[in-house]
């Protein structure tokens, strides 16, 4: 039996979530991210956004991550519906705030090596769903 030809510029995987190799990447992805925005200066205002205990940020991230990219829905199971707007009202989130998520973030790829391709794609996903989330016109 003959492997199925995906069409040009088609993903390589069913799901985001296998293309970037299942939960113990997102896991590392999640903790890079995280672990750059308490390293990195360029990064302050997004860290100081998240309070002293990144612990549970890290967690929500990473059960979110996992459903979205179209892997297990561990975050819905536990809270329903993201409700990502609403969830993130009480803090402010202007053109600084979304840069700095959106640059962490594609550090965070880079060096945890997701594919190129990949990066690319979710850089643009990233970038509408930050952008959505802003509640300051700063």
């Amino acid at each position: 039996m003959q492997a199925e030809e995906k069409p040009p510029g088609a993903a390589p995987f069913a799901t985001p979530f296998d293309w970037i190799g299942g939960e113990a990447r997102v896991k590392a992805l999640v903790d890079r991210f995280y672990d750059l925005m308490d390293l990195e200066p360029g990064y302050a205002a997004l860290r100081a956004a998240h309070g002293s205990d990144l612990a549970k940020a890290r967690q929500h991230l990473f059960w979110f991550l996992c459903g979205w990219l179209g892997g297990p829905q561990h975050y819905t199971e536990r809270f329903g519906h993201p409700k990502l707007r609403l969830r993130h009202m009480p803090f402010v989130i202007g053109i600084l705030e979304r840069d700095q998520w959106l640059a962490c973030m594609d550090q965070a790829m880079g060096e945890t090596g997701v594919d190129p391709a990949l990066r690319e794609r979710l850089q643009t996903s990233f970038f509408q769903t930050a952008d959505w989330m802003r509640n300051s016109p700063a």
